[in-house]
């Protein structure tokens, strides 16, 4: 089973909000996930980001990869940097 970190769409029409989840990559955008890792509101001027940190480096130990826009998101928040400093020192 490939996971992955990805967009899940929510709110109504014109007025979206995305949670961040990791899901099987089988799965289509808005069905079953595993877990919820945070929020994205691109609405929102600056946009609100919300990620549980700890969860989003667990799942990317585990091997989950993250879409482009996840991905984007999270070196914005400096997750990534984090998980590839952790993943060298641990070479």
């Amino acid at each position: 089973m490939a996971v992955k970190l990805r967009l899940k769409r929510m709110g109504a029409k014109q007025k979206p909000f995305y949670r961040i989840i990791a899901a099987d990559s089988r799965s289509p955008r808005d069905g079953r996930f595993i877990e919820t890792i945070g929020i994205y509101n691109p609405i929102k001027k600056p946009a609100l980001v919300e990620i549980n940190e700890e969860l989003a480096l667990k799942w990317l130990n585990y091997g989950a990869i993250p879409t482009d826009t996840v991905r984007s998101i999270l070196s914005k928040e400096g997750i990534m940097e984090k998980y590839t400093k952790a993943k060298k020192a641990g070479k």
